[in-house]
């Protein structure tokens, strides 16, 4: 078929966009390379799967796939409410939160206005702002040599904040590195921001962070009417492959939000599975231990090879290679082992590992040292 350019057609927005890059997927590289047996330490999935109560629950219901999802999503909304202490017109499911961090771009960004973010942030972000023709406010990072590499430095992304600015992303802790920003530092910035500025408060990573220090965001919603919270079923509940996410918000936001909501976006296995995992406490804190023996591990087998590791509260860890690590990635691929390279996110010399087993850890540690001895 040919092919017709109709990009004079399309908005600039869209035009100029470069899409979101995801991790190479297993059968992927074993195609390409010839491999077999391969792992992937790329998308920061959970390596336990998804929660057996989320299993037993989309089991149950796969006799209903004919039939068209719930598109209010009336028993998660009352799982999740409990579970957050909120009333049901706070929540707008997506999914993924990549959805939700969507709409809100769709609903408070146009050309003429700004959304602000952080040099090293999620790539949605700028997607998302580029998207509908607003423009992108990037504030620097924390420097290299802080006790917090390449975290949000808060002043730099105030001292960004104008009349124009409708938005301003923050997800703690970051993706792709890992930092974080104790709980009393982000609740003071968000009652720094004017009341036009909506504050996005991103917590895809939440449930693997040790203690309290990060605190939940969604406890703030009362005292500040334009702070949004999003979360994800994609990582720690393991349940990346149906896409679901939610927005906590105030009900006037989400009012807005479910009104450019697709009315079917997320599917009936999703909504069940979600509303099952909300509830297997028992899975969350297994999933957090690997986690945090996995953390370690890492940290350790990777300074053992002279690398150097960002601080991390997520379930993986951003390593600076100390040289171009494209290099390293080809080579990590050839033996079957799929990491993230990060050069889309203007660090080349940087891998970001999700944590795995303690048997998947160890297979990219022996490689590493391999591969950097030749």
């Amino acid at each position: 078929m040919k092919i017709f350019d109709y990009s004079d057609l399309a908005v600039e927005g869209v035009r100029k966009l470069e899409p979101y890059t995801p991790g190479k997927p297993i059968d992927e590289l074993e195609r390409d390379y010839g491999v077999q047996n391969s792992i992937k330490l790329a998308s920061n999935e959970n390596p336990l799967g998804a929660s057996p109560k989320a299993i037993e629950a989309m089991r149950a219901h796969l006799d209903d796939t004919w039939l068209y999802p719930d598109a209010n999503g009336y028993h998660l909304k009352q799982a999740i409410a409990e579970k957050h202490g909120l009333p049901t017109s706070t929540i707008t499911l997506g999914n993924g939160s990549n959805d939700v961090l969507v709409f809100l771009a769709q609903i408070f960004l146009r050309p003429g206005l700004e959304s602000v973010f952080s040099q090293y942030c999620f790539a949605v972000y700028p997607i998302a702002t580029q998207m509908v023709g607003a423009k992108a406010c990037v504030a620097p990072a924390l420097p290299e040599d802080h006790p917090m590499p390449f975290g949000h430095d808060l002043r730099a992304m105030f001292e960004r904040v104008t009349n124009n600015t409708r938005m301003v992303f923050l997800a703690n802790p970051n993706n792709p590195t890992g930092t974080w920003l104790e709980a009393a530092r982000v609740k003071d910035f968000i009652g720094s921001l004017p009341p036009h500025v909506i504050c996005v408060v991103d917590e895809a990573y939440t449930e693997y962070a040790e203690g309290d220090r990060l605190g939940d965001a969604s406890t703030w919603l009362d005292e500040f009417p334009n702070l949004v919270v999003t979360r994800t079923f994609s990582k720690a509940y393991g349940l990346a492959g149906l896409r679901i996410g939610y927005a906590l918000s105030n009900p006037g936001i989400a009012d807005l939000m479910n009104r450019v909501r697709p009315a079917f976006n997320v599917n009936s296995l999703a909504l069940v599975a979600a509303e099952a995992a909300l509830g297997d406490d028992a899975f969350i804190q297994q999933s957090r231990k690997l986690n945090r023996d996995g953390l370690q591990q890492l940290r350790d087998g990777l300074q053992a090879l002279g690398l150097v590791t960002v601080p991390s509260a997520a379930n993986f860890v951003l390593v600076r290679m100390g040289q171009p690590a494209d290099v390293i990635n080809e080579a990590l691929l050839q033996r079957g082992i799929i990491v993230r390279p990060v050069a889309n996110y203007g660090l080349d010399d940087a891998l970001r590992i999700t944590v795995g087993t303690n048997a998947q850890n160890q297979r990219l540690l022996d490689a590493l040292a391999d591969i950097l001895k030749q």
